[in-house]
């Protein structure tokens, strides 16, 4: 692979369940931009069989568009001098195939069994499953539950260092009854990954070493008052790359083609929220949403985490989201009255016609509606997950006032988060960029200052692996093309009396006021950034006390700051269908998120 500073030219691509997308990045004029993007369907499945197929073709709409010249035949050509054909860098990221896929096992559901399953969802796998000695199945029924999943690796965690082994020892036992098979591949041993109490080592080597590919980690959960996942997650991503790609159709070519080993998609861009993060010194939250999945990234308290939600999408999950969020949570976000049959009916055609999209404004707001409670329950889901460490007993002190890493409570406090990342269909391609703000405003919830932001073209995968080995150009992109800002949204939190004076905000000599119950827009441009002051009613907080004023700064974007005086949180709409439709009529038209009929 070339330095750094002799890549000019990068090529990434990202194979999907469905769709492959490429992308061409330059350095132009000292910085880099995304030149073109191309697209083709994945071919990981019959009659191809070979994800390299669907790769080529995204790589030849990106030729075409760009009018460079990148592939040889069906080779990437490496360009030996700077003006020439071909690319110095080619990277890719991967979903294709179902992704990757694991099961994990603890010897407590609540302490080593979540520290597996949040090891092995940061590194972008789907947890089919966790099985825990208190999880209440008999062993029976855990064997068979192994067997019938198939994941593509397993990982077995319990025990701090040095006490007890018996639990983690049983757990080994049950893994090794079950003889598990891998989903792909014939003839190659399942990779089980043991990160557990190393007093244990030699026990489970006896009983899984002859029937599995066994990997032994360091222990990621050492002490109760420690978390270790980074070694977990980077033997996951080996593992994924060495044996479940390598058995993929065509991965073996892919990985020959690329100058770095392929990430898994959720687990780049996972990487890219954490490194936006730790970079600015920010809290962040992410959201992808998708056909099938919704993933929840977030970075608080110096903490990463992610969540799967695999039962809540817009198209092939679409069914799940009415079951689990049931049928009037959605019907209360419709802005006009509607029949709950008709209601249902439109929900059973968009399952039976998964990729269909929506042709009249009455369909987009009913999709948009479904959206705001895909996304409000994977955020509750995420939140359960993204917590301190449980199972820690220790006198408290006044130190533990300032600490919250160690009480299992949850990480994500919308107060102090201060960016959105919004992707995935539904909110990127929104027809009005207004409209991905208000989902994610209803959805989340964000209180005090928040500032929102929507992924332009699903790009963040291609670029989080990027961040890897060349950040700069993944910043710059990230920054310039990938990342679009829609503006600050201001929510002072509490209750008061509907239509009393709620906030005043004050920059550059003007003063807006505003009453509790509204929303509006405050015009503030892209790249705008402004000094406010902030001024809440008595009854309202901003985050440092009920009525006491705050200094920030507000930036503007293709929205504008966006002030929702709705309060309390969560807040309820009426109960009366036609009080919920004024209401809600009353908020879109103030935002211009519709076009008016």
């Amino acid at each position: 692979m070339k330095r750094k500073d002799q890549i000019t030219r990068i090529l990434a691509t990202d194979c999907g369940s469905t769709t492959t997308k490429a992308i061409l990045i330059e350095k132009r004029e000292n910085e880099y931009r995304l030149i073109v993007r191309g697209e083709a369907p994945t071919t990981v499945e019959a009659p191809y069989e070979d994800v390299t197929k669907g790769v080529l073709n995204a790589i030849r709409e990106v030729e075409e568009l760009a009018n460079i010249k990148i592939l040889d035949n069906d080779k990437i050509i490496k360009r030996i001098n700077p003006e020439g054909d071909g690319v110095d860098l080619y990277i890719s990221t991967s979903s294709a195939g179902g992704g990757l896929q694991m099961m994990v096992a603890g010897v407590v559901d609540k302490m080593s069994a979540e520290s597996a399953a949040r090891a092995a969802l940061g590194a972008g796998s789907i947890v089919m499953d966790v099985i825990a000695t208190n999880d209440k199945r008999l062993d029976h029924e855990r064997i068979k539950r192994i067997r019938t999943l198939r994941p593509d690796m397993i990982l077995l965690s319990g025990g701090t260092d040095g006490g007890t082994i018996t639990h983690v020892v049983q757990l080994a036992e049950i893994i090794q009854a079950a003889d598990p098979k891998p989903r792909f591949g014939v003839g190659y041993k399942l990779p089980v990954i043991y990160a557990g109490n190393n007093k244990a080592v030699n026990e489970i080597t006896e009983r899984l070493e002859k029937k599995t590919a066994l990997y032994v980690v360091e222990n990621l959960r050492p002490t109760l008052e420690k978390e270790n996942l980074k070694p977990a997650r980077d033997k996951i991503h080996d593992l994924f790359m060495e044996h479940v790609m390598a058995q993929a159709p065509g991965y073996r070519k892919l990985m020959d083609m690329t100058d770095v080993p392929i990430m898994p998609t959720p687990g780049a861009v996972g990487l890219l929220i954490e490194t936006i993060g730790k970079r600015d010194k920010i809290e962040v939250l992410g959201v992808d949403i998708g056909g099938a999945t919704t993933d929840v990234f977030s970075y608080f308290q110096n903490t990463f985490n992610r969540t799967v939600s695999a039962n809540l999408g817009m198209s092939y999950s679409i069914s799940n989201v009415v079951k689990e969020a049931g049928l009037k949570n959605i019907m209360r976000w419709v802005p006009f009255h509607m029949d709950e049959k008709d209601l249902r009916n439109r929900i059973r055609n968009k399952m039976i016609r998964p990729t269909t999209i929506p042709s009249t404004v009455d369909e987009l707001q009913i999709e948009q509606a479904i959206s705001r409670e895909a996304l409000r329950l994977a955020l509750e889901q995420h939140k359960t997950m993204a917590v301190g460490l449980k199972g820690v007993q220790k006198e408290r002190t006044i130190s533990d006032a300032f600490d919250q890493t160690s009480t299992g409570e949850t990480l994500v406090n919308m107060l102090t988060l201060n960016l959105v990342v919004g992707s995935g269909g539904v909110l990127s391609h929104a027809p009005r960029r207004v409209q991905s703000a208000i989902m994610m405003i209803d959805a989340f919830l964000p209180e005090g200052v928040t500032m929102l932001t929507v992924d332009s073209i699903f790009m963040m995968p291609q670029l989080g692996v990027l961040s890897t080995v060349h950040e700069k150009a993944a910043t710059e992109v990230f920054e310039k093309d990938c990342l679009i800002r829609l503006g600050s949204c201001v929510a002072p939190i509490g209750n008061i009396k509907e239509g009393q004076e709620a906030v005043r905000i004050k920059f550059d000599g003007n003063e807006y006021r505003f009453n509790f119950g509204e929303m509006n827009i405050i015009p503030l441009g892209l790249n705008q950034k402004v000094k406010a002051v902030i001024t809440p009613a008595k009854g309202l907080d901003m985050g440092i006390g009920r009525g006491k004023e705050i200094e920030t700064e507000l930036e503007g974007g293709v929205v504008g700051v966006i002030v929702d005086t709705r309060g309390r949180r969560p807040f309820i709409l009426p109960e009366n269908d036609k009080d919920r439709v004024e209401k809600l009529s009353k908020w879109m038209k103030e935002l211009k998120v519709y076009p008016e009929k």
